[in-house]
């Protein structure tokens, strides 16, 4: 074998459509996020509705938050659809020069935002049942 021959890299494409996968992963848990806080920012009008219709008078919430962690919450899945993309170049060129290293940045930062906007709602909802 000549010395070309030893400097090609093998390119493995189940590495490759394994990356795919992953990326196609964050980007629907992304737009699964997006829809939760429309959910989130609809329901108080939803309560608002459901209260004139019953009772013929508008029903304030105790506190206004929802429109504001339905917001956070979108915000959080388009960051995560950016990321997602970020992450999946980076190990795309990862894999093309065979030079592949672990991280989990992405995977930290996503789990911690969650975990704080689940603080959030856990805070709004729990008083008010």
């Amino acid at each position: 074998m000549s010395g070309a021959d030893t400097s090609k890299q093998k390119i493995n494409p189940g590495d490759h459509l394994a990356n795919e996968r992953t990326f196609l992963a964050w980007i629907r848990t992304s737009i699964a996020l997006m829809g939760f806080g429309f959910v989130v920012v609809k329901f108080s009008l939803f309560v608002k509705q459901l209260s004139l219709v019953i009772t013929d008078k508008v029903l304030l919430p105790g506190k206004g938050f929802s429109a504001t962690i339905g917001i956070i919450l979108v915000a959080i899945g388009a960051l995560m659809a950016l990321l997602s993309y970020f992450r999946y170049r980076r190990i795309e060129k990862q894999l093309l020069r065979n030079a592949y290293f672990l991280s989990f940045a992405l995977s930290l930062l996503m789990t911690v935002a969650i975990v704080l906007v689940s603080g959030l709602l856990l805070w709004y909802l729990l008083p008010n049942t």
